[in-house]
């Protein structure tokens, strides 16, 4: 089986390429810095330097790393980008990049996944969003916005690709505990409710997409306070959110 992932050099994405490599699996990773990645021996694992945001750096890389004509049975994409700016004020890089990598990114690894894919006839595409995404109301912020187009893109592709036997599995997980997550949290974590560790969070993805799943939110309490939040009228989700915010920024 030939697993390709974008966005697999840190985090969910190294650790999905870990859990597929364990079954035996062919696994391409690939990133923008792939000096990151902890050594690994192992020789199923092809490691590309390519950038989500051109469509043509990933194409090269899956069939770079594809051979003999060889099937791409699953892509998953856990490229994403991500800066605060509810309860403060962002950059415009940061704005940007964040803009670029989740959505242009998005549709650039659906279409290199799409392009292979749909001559087989068959295969499975998977995204990472955000349980953040599920959420609509006015002033949520750029990254929950970018993630509700994630999830809005990974519908359409759905639909689109069904009549090819190509399955997408759209993922929105709440906090998992990742190097990025303590990174941007000055390790202090105690903040995120309802917490998953990385291991559970990866057997819970790759689950879900063996499963052929639409859509999963997790962990089951936070897809719970999430959808009762999403009843809430948008002026006073505003209120809540902010509130949360501006809370968890001050440590």
């Amino acid at each position: 089986m030939n697993v390709f992932i974008a966005g697999g050099t840190s985090g969910i994405g190294y650790s999905l390429a870990q859990y597929y490599l364990e079954k035996d699996f062919r696994v391409g990773i690939c990133g923008r810095d792939v000096s990151k990645i902890p050594e690994n021996n192992s020789q199923n694992l092809k490691v590309f330097e390519a950038d989500v945001c051109d469509m043509n750096s990933v194409f090269s890389a899956v069939k770079n790393f594809l051979s003999n004509n060889e099937n791409l049975d699953l892509f998953i994409n856990c490229a994403g980008s991500y800066a605060e700016d509810v309860a403060g004020n962002i950059t415009y890089e940061e704005a940007e990049e964040m803009l670029r990598t989740n959505i242009l990114g998005t549709v650039n690894c659906f279409e290199a996944a799409r392009t292979i894919m749909k001559n087989q006839q068959s295969g499975k595409i998977a995204v990472i969003a955000s349980v953040s995404g599920i959420l609509d109301y006015e002033n949520s912020s750029l990254y929950t916005k970018t993630k509700r187009s994630v999830i809005q893109i990974a519908n359409a592709y759905r639909r689109a690709l069904q009549p090819f036997g190509i399955s997408v599995t759209t993922i929105a997980p709440g906090y998992v505990d990742t190097p990025k997550l303590r990174q941007l949290n000055n390790n202090d974590l105690s903040k995120k409710t309802f917490l998953t560790d990385l291991k559970t969070a990866t057997e819970t993805i790759a689950q879900a997409i063996e499963e052929r799943k639409k859509f999963i939110i997790f962990p089951s309490k936070m897809k719970f306070m999430m959808k009762a939040l999403a009843l809430l009228p948008s002026s006073l989700l505003n209120i809540i959110m902010f509130k949360k915010a501006k809370w968890m920024k001050n440590k």
